[in-house]
């Protein structure tokens, strides 16, 4: 190829693994690395709850994580690392460096600066793990695109989830889930390496820091990426917060144990969009990208605008609300990124995602931190109808990208 040169084809794995064995290897190396991601959550509940630490030490220990994956991903899109490396190495290696970091927490207090360093090396680590991961599985890609990616997001969607059925059945000493998440992130680094990697697989011959252009330059790669930040703007600040509601919500309707109850909840709520990535990865790759983003972005905008005016409502109304909500919201995910990967130059497919994650997450910051300023000024009312601007203004953009003719290369033509 003119702009890149072929990494190895799908029989370079030991054994001469081919598709289904190297994906599922993937899909549990995926969500081992990912657990020292995952713990943050119930970690933070726990050392909350035993150690007496301030609100402002513990909510330190998501943010320097999630600070630490976005100077990551922009790092490794301005080097184009997993376009210029074999990434199962670059999985490896992230993978082994965050499990030392996580291990390393073990000995320290909870909280202070060198806890909160670790935490920022290991989101940083992640970078390599998680728009890897999806560059991976899209080598093996043959008209499964959406599915394939689709697979990888809802694993991680349950891994997301788990927290919170963690802190429905009481927690673990912090050291313990510190400890076992080191130790799934060093096993999967180590199992990475059994993964083979497909034959749509290109390799950048050299840096070329215009490649990074092509996400804003090119017009569908844009509107894709538009996309995908009114995705992220609802994403994860209706995950960090749907707790807090429910069991204000709960509380107000007088359900015994209102905290244990949303707990429940949560987690089914979050664990369900297990569902909506599987699902929306399937009807994307039959029906098209755009008509399924667009479907799901919708229906999520509409939970959200929706769920604020139920504050306080029987819980067999709420719940039902809930777990739609947490399956569209996640439903489209994997779409955005299987639409830049088919969008862009082969040699980019990379960096174009990692610059994609790393401006979503960036932006999930901002959003997370509104939700509470706006509750004390406009109710969860105007909180979550915040949230539900991030859909709305998604659905303009891949309605805009279905009518380019660059959107007949998504799906094999069906948009």
């Amino acid at each position: 190829m003119a702009n890149g040169t072929p990494l190895m084809t799908g029989h370079a794995a030991p054994g001469g693994r081919g598709k289904r064995a190297s994906l599922a290897i993937l899909l549990l190396c995926e969500v081992g690395a990912m657990t020292v991601w995952f713990s943050s959550a119930s970690v933070v509940a726990t050392i909350r709850q035993t150690q007496g630490v301030s609100e402002q030490a513990a909510a330190l220990l998501t943010s320097s994580l999630q600070a630490g994956f976005v100077i990551g991903t922009l790092g490794s899109a301005l080097l184009s690392l997993a376009d210029r490396y074999d990434p199962r190495r670059l999985f490896m290696i992230s993978a082994w460096v965050a499990a030392c970091a996580t291990a390393l927490l073990t000995f320290l207090p909870p909280v202070g600066w060198p806890v909160y360093a670790l935490r920022l090396i290991t989101g940083m680590c992640m970078a390599g793990v998680y728009p890897v991961g999806m560059r991976l599985a899209a080598t093996w890609a043959k008209g499964d695109l959406g599915l394939l990616i689709g697979l990888l997001v809802g694993a991680l969607t349950f891994g997301s989830a788990s927290p919170h059925l963690l802190a429905a059945t009481g927690g673990a000493d912090w050291r313990v889930v510190y400890g076992v998440a080191a130790a799934c992130a060093a096993l999967a680094g180590a199992g990475v390496m059994l993964c083979g990697v497909g034959p749509n697989m290109t390799r950048a011959a050299k840096l070329d820091l215009s490649k990074l252009t092509q996400a804003w330059r090119n017009p569908a790669v844009r509107l894709a990426n538009l996309g995908y930040l009114g995705h992220m703007w609802e994403l994860y600040a209706m995950w960090a917060w749907l707790a807090v509601f429910l069991q204000a919500s709960f509380t107000a309707y007088g359900v015994p144990d209102a905290a244990h109850q949303a707990s429940l909840l949560t987690f089914a709520t979050v664990a369900s969009g297990v569902l909506g990535a599987w699902g929306g990865g399937l009807l994307a790759d039959r029906f098209g990208r755009t008509r399924v983003t667009i479907a799901a972005m919708a229906a999520s905008a509409a939970c959200a605008l929706l769920m604020g005016w139920l504050l306080g409502a029987s819980p067999w109304i709420v719940a039902p609300v809930a777990i739609v909500w947490g399956i569209t919201v996640i439903a489209d995910s994997a779409q955005f990124s299987a639409s830049i990967a088919e969008l862009a130059e082969p040699s980019s497919v990379g960096t174009l995602l990692t610059v994609q994650t790393c401006a979503g997450f960036l932006l999930t910051l901002l959003s997370i931190h509104l939700v509470p300023h706006v509750v004390a000024v406009a109710g969860w009312v105007g909180a979550f109808s915040m949230l539900a601007l991030g859909p709305m203004l998604g659905c303009v953009a891949m309605y805009r990208l279905r009518g380019r003719p660059e959107a007949l290369r998504l799906a094999q033509g069906r948009r």
